[in-house]
């Protein structure tokens, strides 16, 4: 394999950063279509409820985001402050954070993207490539978050396409 050049990684980040925006506006609103009366809502004893994952995706992606702008990860644990009491809660504090690391994201050199990062000592990738890293998390945890709104009474947004929801929504306006 090629080593990645200054000119593919400006690439990978410009081709990424659009996909990056759409994807941060689906996560906040399924993240906000939790119902407050369900935040303790699990589906099974060993899943995490509501809350936890819907914490678990802002702050990972906190995570991923602004350790691909300072060229290094930083695992101190990021645990959700007790004002954050609901899914818009935690939407807000996802939007406020993603806004800081999306314009760093925005402004990253060629020499920053291709900054070797290490990932807990199990990998060592070009900064710019945890931003798909990033996304495949984010969708994954987002697709388990998705599943719990209906049983927790929630209405689906739209996520690649109309819901049943989200078209009941459209129809009625």
């Amino acid at each position: 394999m090629q080593p990645m050049t200054p000119e593919h990684a400006l690439f990978l980040l410009n081709y990424t950063l659009p996909m990056v925006k759409n994807e941060h506006r689906t996560t906040r609103a399924v993240i906000e279509a939790i119902p407050a009366t369900q935040n303790d809502y699990r589906p099974d004893s060993n899943s995490r409820t509501a809350m936890e994952l819907a914490w678990h995706i802002t702050a990972a992606e906190h995570r991923f985001y602004g350790g691909i702008v300072a060229g290094a990860f930083d695992f101190t644990p990021n645990h959700r402050p007790e004002n954050i009491t609901t899914g818009p809660h935690i939407a807000q504090w996802l939007a406020d954070s993603f806004a800081r690391n999306f314009e760093g994201l925005s402004k990253l050199t060629a020499d920053q993207l291709l900054k070797t990062i290490d990932f807990r000592g199990l990998f060592q990738l070009p900064a710019v490539a945890y931003l798909n890293f990033a996304l495949n998390h984010t969708i994954h945890h987002r697709g388990q978050l998705s599943t719990y709104l209906r049983a927790m009474g929630g209405k689906i947004p739209a996520i690649y396409g109309e819901s049943y929801d989200s078209a009941l929504a459209k129809a009625a306006h």
